[in-house]
């Protein structure tokens, strides 16, 4: 697009914010005009789209997710168990993967996203086996391919078996080999300026896989270069017995303990936190990607998303991994934490806007962003467009709720940075069929 360049997508048939039911004007990768009803641009546009038959959401923001596990999706040696288990299943298989699992793993992952309405996804990888540890590199290349916003997370993995930890040794790093890479990615790929098409943050995986050392170099590393933190937290009471055991301390007073209870942080999952600890999370701006298909599948309780919005920590949604989710599809995880949350809170709490708050506004808050997650001026031109011409929309009253209750499944058209990326339900220049068949090859050879 030219410097002149400017698009109306015009008068959609319903969207998140009633203030721009007239559209938005798209200038470079900017929405520079919000229309009300009726309203027509300022100045004149080079292109219009008429979107009548769309519902227009801001860009669907992705908070946690392993693309990497796109590859054992319904795994059998994984069915069926909780979390600890299922890991112990899973670790000897991942330990295998190379870089052009990495490649194309990476690739399904993010069409995926991107054909569900996700412009921005964050990714944590942290298998580094030997040979693989130029695996966020190889991301970041399929990530521009793809032209979708990513936070990669530098995960990090250093306690193995033989030092209590879970993963088999084959997969863990030293300290400094962790380090040291972590700040080679930063000062490679992070951009700090708005519109950012890549950031990285560091993620030690959790504190049953690194040492206390790491967690706190980690965090002061991340002070330095000013860039955010990630980790897997309270997601099952295991892991909390494992915490009391290994350190003596609950999950949070550990994550408190090693710097990291802070609003530079967001935690995935978030499920097993007393009140007390939802309030020291609150107090301290720390971010919770809610992951609620994930949580459903391993059996590990339900994240107490409202209490901790309410105490002032910014609440996203995240697909998780695709072994543990088996899907990375967000308009289909809207839908999973509309339905989990009705089973913890009232009906009038958890709304279809609540959901797609957490989505696009929620996300870009625990990842730092200002500039993503609303169709407001100065905002970037992120926007999903969904029509409700299929079977399952028949009959559909209130088209925004319609998305979420009648389980919308794909966007018709996608735009990042006002560039056009899925039109027609499909993604440009790319060819799906080849890649869902070099998919199908590696997941089986992985899996021998």
């Amino acid at each position: 697009m030219n410097s002149t360049r400017r698009i109306w997508i015009k008068a959609p048939l319903a969207t998140l914010d009633s203030d721009c039911a007239g559209g938005v004007v798209i200038e470079n990768q900017l929405i520079t005009e919000v229309l009300a009803s009726g309203a027509q641009p300022a100045e004149p546009v080079d292109e219009v789209f008429d979107a009548s038959q769309h519902v227009m959401l801001p860009g669907l923001v992705n908070s946690h997710h392993h693309f990497y596990q796109t590859l054992t999706r319904a795994f059998p040696q994984a069915l069926n168990k909780p979390l600890f288990p299922w890991l112990k299943s899973l670790y000897p298989v991942w330990a295998k993967l190379g870089e052009e699992m990495i490649e194309v793993s990476t690739q399904v992952a993010l069409a995926e996203l991107l054909l569900s309405g996700c412009t921005t996804a964050s990714d944590h990888h942290y298998l580094f086996p030997r040979g693989l540890e130029n695996a966020i590199d190889i991301q970041m290349a399929q990530a521009e391919l793809l032209g979708v916003r990513v936070h990669l997370t530098r995960g990090s993995m250093s306690l193995g078996e033989e030092d209590g930890g879970l993963p088999p040794q084959s997969t863990v790093q030293d300290e400094d080999t962790i380090l040291d890479d972590s700040e080679r990615l930063i000062q490679r790929y992070h951009d700090p300026d708005a519109g950012a098409m890549s950031r990285i943050a560091l993620a030690p995986c959790s504190p049953f896989s690194v040492s206390e050392s790491l967690m706190t170099a980690s965090a002061t590393l991340a002070e330095k270069y000013d860039v955010r933190l990630h980790t897997h937290l309270a997601e099952t009471h295991d892991e909390t017995d494992f915490c009391i055991q290994m350190f003596g301390l609950r999950p949070l007073d550990y994550l408190e303990k090693v710097g990291w209870l802070s609003d530079r942080v967001w935690l995935a999952h978030g499920i097993h936190f007393d009140e007390d600890e939802i309030r020291r999370l609150g107090e301290a701006g720390t971010g919770i990607s809610h992951c609620p298909t994930s949580n459903m599948l391993l059996a590990s309780g339900l994240c107490p998303t409202l209490d901790l919005e309410r105490a002032g920590s910014p609440v996203g949604l995240g697909v998780d991994g695709s072994a543990s989710n088996d899907g990375s599809n967000m308009i289909q995880e809207v839908r999973q934490a509309f339905l989990l949350g009705r089973l913890r809170y009232a009906a009038s709490e958890i709304t279809h806007q609540k959901v797609l708050s957490w989505a696009t506004e929620g996300s870009a808050r625990c990842l730092g962003r200002d500039d993503l997650g609303a169709l407001k001026v100065g905002m970037q031109a992120d926007i999903a467009l969904f029509k409700l011409d299929e079977l399952r929309f028949a009959g559909a009253g209130d088209p925004l709720a319609a998305l979420v209750l009648c389980g919308a499944h794909q966007a018709d058209r996608v735009m990042v940075a006002g560039r056009w990326r899925v039109i027609d339900g499909r993604i440009e220049g790319f060819d799906l069929n080849a890649l869902i068949e070099r998919q199908k090859k590696l997941a089986r050879r992985l899996a021998l």
